[in-house]
């Protein structure tokens, strides 16, 4: 039967006619017909979209250029449309970057930067205007004004889809009352669906950059959030790409474009973190992947009768006897000067003995002479002539390579395994490297090879002893014999060299990630930091408990990143239900897909009962007051797509935000512990505080004697903190004692303030008194030790009314008595 593609040629001028078919489409036609991959999928939506995208670029610009944020943002109402005016107090764009930066597609200056923005790709404000273009057929209206300039330009302006460039149908000069800064209006086709996620987002945003003020007036509300700190975020730095991570891709493409000549000088020159012993230690980890190690021996041992010695004085001739001697005992000497030995080693040897010798003797030893030495030598020490893989272990030698490997094994190797195992396991796998002699003497060979050599001595030794030799047991094998191996002195190719052999660059590229380097700068990240996150929380939401925590940098695909986490809880937020999760990235809120965010995926993962908040099923999101808000910060954050919402579940940004969360939340879980005490601890206390009066009275009425100090036996039964204030007429006025005695387990430190109406005298060193409004503050801070007690004394006149007020013990752990 004839297939269908068979026939396709059968009709003359068909490949011809799809071919003038096919044309190539600009990203803003492209994005015109997919604006839903931006974010602008619905009117409701599309509109917060806008707004995010132009706050964004309003919060970078002032932050480059070292200015406090001043944000406006206005929704109107316009008949059938929406009206979206976003101005900013920034430096304002020059006349002729302006209409490219509002009417071009993936036209910016971060996309090749590597460094944290929150804009990267370009597309975001563009994106806005195409969009209000589409859905209302009006040209955005931008006014900007640079510092210092007499005037502001005034753009009328579309995107001009085919061409993916800017259509100016306006342009003049204009007044602006604003020294400097941007403003642009859009209209769209819109509506107000979505206004609590445009509410979260600016609340938000207001959260994560504490240093800016923002404003947002809607046709029904308007809110004002104002600065926290007048701290700009750290300035970022550029930098280059992090070895750790890199793709192999982008390694080709970093060789191609290099002007080093050498490995390590283009490690050092293209990435961050790399100097000189680094770059050699990368090189050392290519060697081991692109040329094998060699296998280093033992040297002859005392009891073995071999004599190097004779072995070189036999290979070498014609040198005379006194230098040959000579030559044969300083080979002899630097190989049993070491542990082990591998072939370029003994080269290394030859080689200094030959130019020790001459230099000595003036006998020139040449080339022939030390390959000579060196075939001789290396023949004594691999001397494995009876290790046959196949033959029967009962009937082999015992040679220096079996006793040597099984010295490996049996170290490496369960002690179930009995000797004899042992030994045909080494008299096997002695026998493939025999094999492999004829072919490269040096045994020379990467460690897949070698994993392959003690498989199939495993199993042969399965097979003819009828003994297991698991994967675990096969791979502490490779180990323990790769860990004695030497890394080759090979010089790694050239540049030029590596650039067209994608398995060499491959190596390179595994060596780099295998290399132990140190993090990246963070220069080039600017992270909210533990303190301002928590300044975040607690200026808008109104909260009982704040944590926060940063980590510290790491590396994805080459780009470092930074973690960090907070969490509220209790106050007003809302008790039923589940908790809030804020996700952020680069200082911008994620609004939507928070289904499809790994942020989300991770806080599900979580379990939450371990730090005290209800999990309903343990997982998901745990219920309860709470917030929960992570921030990830990099040069290049893996969003899920081009609308920038979600991030992409990458394993190594996973694991940090974790890791962000648990520190925060292991504190929260020692202030739900610390509360639950306390609340068992007043629980106590009060029932304590009902029944000891009625003892204390019954106690009276038995002994006829007044009831006794109720106060003072609660604050020991308790363990509490007791500060007593005690009194003495002295005649002219009074005594003031404030006596602290600590009855809990550990030292306690007070602030301590006691308001007199009348001016103290006799105050003592430690304390001072501040007069405010015809009252006098005494302050006391005693730090009090454990079963122990302190005293503050003054004397006042008569008449005197006192209130102290006592800060730095629970309420539950103090008893005050005035």
């Amino acid at each position: 039967m004839t297939s269908f593609q068979s026939t396709l040629g059968d009709e003359p001028g068909i490949a011809e006619e799809l071919a003038e078919s096919q044309q190539a489409i600009s990203i803003a036609e492209f994005f015109e017909k997919n604006k839903h991959m931006l974010g602008f999928d619905s009117g409701a939506r599309g509109l917060v979209t806008a707004v995010k995208e132009a706050v964004d670029n309003a919060l970078d610009a002032a932050e480059e250029a070292g200015i406090l944020p001043d944000i406006y943002v206005e929704i109107q109402e316009d008949g059938d449309y929406y009206r979206l005016i976003v101005e900013d107090n920034g430096p304002g764009l020059t006349k002729e970057s302006l209409p490219k930066v509002f009417g071009k597609l993936l036209y910016g200056s971060r996309f090749h930067a590597r460094e944290q923005s929150r804009g990267q790709q370009g597309i975001g404000i563009s994106a806005a205007v195409l969009y209000a273009q589409l859905t209302s057929g009006k040209p955005a209206k931008i006014t900007s004004r640079t510092e210092g300039a007499s005037e502001a330009q005034y753009f009328e302006l579309i995107v001009d889809t085919d061409e993916n460039e800017p259509e100016i149908s306006v342009e003049e000069t204009t007044t602006w009352d604003r020294p400097h800064g941007t403003r642009i209006e859009l209209e769209m086709e819109a509506n107000m669906r979505a206004r609590q996620q445009l509410h979260d987002y600016i609340k938000h945003t207001a959260v994560v950059n504490p240093h800016a003020r923002l404003e947002l007036r809607e046709p029904q509300e308007h809110f004002k959030f104002e600065r926290a700190t007048d701290q700009l975020p750290e300035e970022t730095e550029e930098i280059r790409p992090h070895p750790h991570g890199v793709e192999l891709g982008t390694v080709i493409k970093m060789l191609a474009a290099t002007d080093s000549q050498t490995v390590s000088g283009f490690l050092q020159e293209e990435f961050t973190r790399v100097g000189k012993k680094t770059a050699e230690s990368i090189i050392d980890e290519f060697r081991d992947r692109h040329y094998g190690r060699e296998m280093r021996w033992r040297p002859p041992q005392e009891h073995e009768s071999i004599d190097l010695r004779t072995v070189v004085e036999t290979a070498t001739a014609n040198k005379g006897a006194d230098a040959t001697t000579a030559f044969a005992d300083a080979i002899a000497d630097g190989v049993g000067d070491d542990d082990r030995i591998s072939h370029s080693e003994l080269l290394e040897i030859v080689d200094a003995a030959a130019e020790s010798v001459e230099a000595e003797h003036g006998t020139a030893f040449g080339e022939t002479v030390r390959e000579n030495a060196v075939e001789a030598v290396w023949s004594e020490l691999i001397d494995a002539s009876d290790a046959d893989p196949d033959a029967d272990p009962d009937e082999a030698d015992d040679s220096r390579l079996v006793a040597d490997l099984y010295e490996l094994v049996d170290a490496a190797t369960s002690t179930r395994k009995d000797d004899e195992v042992i030994q045909a396991f080494a008299v096997r796998l002695a026998g493939t490297f025999e094999d492999e002699t004829d072919d490269d003497p040096r045994h020379r060979l990467t460690r897949v090879t070698l994993r392959e050599y003690v498989d199939r001595a495993a199993e042969l030794t399965e097979e003819y002893d009828d003994v297991a030799f698991g994967d675990t047991a096969r791979e502490n094998v490779t180990e323990a014999i790769w860990d004695v191996m030497a890394t080759v002195p090979d010089d790694p190719p050239l540049v030029r060299e590596l650039e067209g052999d994608r398995d060499a660059t491959s190596d390179l590229v595994d060596g780099m990630r295998a290399t132990d380097i140190m993090a990246p700068p963070t220069r080039c990240l600017s992270p909210i930091s533990a303190e301002l996150i928590q300044a975040g929380l607690e200026k808008e939401f109104d909260a009982d408990f704040y944590a926060s925590a940063t980590r510290d940098a790491e590396v994805h695909g080459g780009d470092p990143f930074i973690v960090e986490a907070g969490i509220a809880y209790g106050g007003d937020l809302q008790a039923e239900g589940s908790a809030d999760v804020l996700r952020f990235a680069n200082r911008v809120p994620l609004v939507y897909q928070r289904g499809a965010c790994a942020t989300t995926d991770v806080v599900k993962s979580i379990g939450w009962r371990n730090y005290g908040l209800d999990q309903p099923g343990g997982s998901g999101l745990p219920n309860g007051p709470a917030v929960i808000m992570v921030h990830v910060a990099s040069t290049n954050v893996p969003f899920t797509s081009e609308s920038k919402d979600a991030v992409a579940n990458v394993p190594e940004i996973e694991d940090e935000i974790e890791l962000a969360i648990r520190e925060a939340a292991r504190d929260l879980k020692s202030y739900l512990n610390k509360r639950r005490s306390m609340q068992k601890r007043r629980k106590k206390q009060n029932v304590l505080g009902k029944i000891l009066p009625e003892m204390a009275e019954k106690v009276a009425e038995v002994t006829g004697r007044d009831e006794p100090d109720i106060d003072d036996a609660i604050a020991r039964i308790m363990n509490n903190v007791l500060v007593e204030r005690r009194v003495e007429e002295n005649g002219d006025g009074r005594e003031i004692s404030v006596v602290v005695e600590n009855n809990s387990g550990t030292n306690e430190s007070l602030e301590i303030t006691d308001i007199v109406s009348t001016e103290p005298t006799n105050l003592p060193d430690d304390a001072t008194v501040v007069e405010m409004d015809g009252e006098w503050f005494v302050k006391w801070e005693p730090e009090v030790k454990s079963d122990d007690e302190a005293a503050l004394e003054y004397e006042v006149p008569d008449g005197a009314t006192f209130d102290l007020d006592v800060k730095g013990v629970e309420n539950e752990k103090l008893t005050v008595k005035q």
